[in-house]
């Protein structure tokens, strides 16, 4: 039987290849005459950067000095093929750079991902494509538009703090960024307007560690910076409700306004990777995330996955940390299963302590009943 195993991320647990490799150990114990084919997949969050390396073997990896949500010297990369290059937002913005009682949207910054970004075109980068997912900011990316020569102002002229509760007083940014007319694409499977209440601040704030009034506030402030945007000559119309400008806490509204364009970013890990030409050669996929949930049936990994197994007629099996969706929501877009580690444990705690021996002993059962 050949089995091809391409899990996202299990978010604050367990990388994707790792959750990959934890899988396929419980299956071959189990099934050692089996063939598993190990493809780890990223919708443009943690592990973006990293599952295009495999896929992209004579692209260069490049390490850059940059900042975390709060200043502190991180290392990111820039992954270059050609003249395209890969950024994760992630490596300098992400929420798992920050310890709990450090998760602040009101003050955490996007300032990280410039030099990220700069280093990019500085390599020869025509295209910068830039992995959205897992932030702890919510600053519309006003960070990075610092970093990139355009700082946000107030009325009196003076460079705003950072973090999204500033920009309540923006009026206007420094100068017009300068990307010596590299295009700039946001790779993201998040869908959400900047504002409102399905807006950035609303639905992802928490996530973040705003609290009510926060939200409220942070929605204030990016209403405000986003007239502000709009005074950019490449800015589209109506920034603030177009589809993924909400995406990592705004992020995907500062790339829109600057003349950058919204792509899927699992269809781009699925085009670059040729999963499609994987799962014309299997017999079972499998796949997985965090939580599989609402969000999931909407374009993210496991969706991508789901879709391109149902149209071929490969069963697809999702396992998770927890599963919320419901079975027949799941079934339409293409998932046999699914399986929660929160169920085989009979505990969260266990859940997210030992997400990879629960997922060698999955490894196991699905072998059992799937192998013949």
């Amino acid at each position: 039987m050949r089995v091809l195993v391409c899990p996202d991320k299990f978010a604050g647990t367990i990388s994707a290849p790792d959750a990959a490799e934890a899988f396929a150990a419980g299956w071959r114990a189990e099934k050692p005459g089996d063939e598993l084919v190990l493809l780890p997949l990223s919708d443009g969050g943690p592990g973006f950067t990293a599952v295009l390396a495999a896929a992209l073997p004579g692209a260069k990896r490049l390490a850059v000095p940059t900042t975390d949500p709060l200043g502190r010297a991180v290392e990111g990369h820039v992954l270059l093929d050609g003249e395209v290059a890969y950024v994760e937002s992630a490596e300098a913005c992400g929420l798992h750079l920050l310890a709990g009682d450090e998760r602040d949207p009101a003050h955490t910054t996007s300032f990280g991902l410039g030099p990220l970004v700069l280093a990019a075109v500085e390599a020869g980068a025509r295209e910068v494509v830039i992995g959205l997912g897992g932030s702890a900011t919510n600053d519309a990316g006003a960070g990075l538009l610092a970093a990139l020569g355009a700082a946000p102002l107030d009325a009196a002229g003076y460079a705003l703090p950072y973090g999204g509760a500033a920009l309540a007083a923006c009026t206007a940014l420094s100068d017009t960024p300068r990307l010596r007319e590299a295009r700039l694409v946001a790779a993201t499977d998040v869908d959400s307007p900047l504002l409102g209440l399905h807006g950035a601040s609303a639905v992802y704030g928490p996530q973040k560690g705003a609290s009510r009034e926060d939200v409220f506030v942070l929605d204030g402030a990016l209403t405000r910076f986003s007239a502000v945007l709009q005074t950019l000559p490449t800015c589209p119309e109506g920034l603030a409700d177009l589809p993924g400008a909400g995406a990592a806490g705004g992020l995907g509204a500062a790339i829109l306004a600057l003349g950058g364009r919204v792509e899927s970013g699992i269809g781009l890990v699925r085009r670059l990777t040729r999963l499609d030409d994987e799962l014309e050669n299997v017999s079972l996929v499998v796949t997985g995330e965090g939580s599989f949930d609402e969000q999931s049936l909407r374009g993210k990994v496991v969706a991508g996955v789901a879709n391109g197994a149902r149209d071929l007629g490969v069963p697809c099996v999702v396992l998770a940390g927890r599963v919320d969706a419901g079975r027949r929501e799941a079934a339409s877009i293409g998932v046999t299963e699914a399986h929660s580690l929160v169920e085989h444990f009979g505990s969260v705690a266990t859940a997210l302590e030992r997400p990879g021996d629960g997922l060698r002993e999955l490894g196991q059962r699905l072998a059992r009943q799937w192998s013949r």
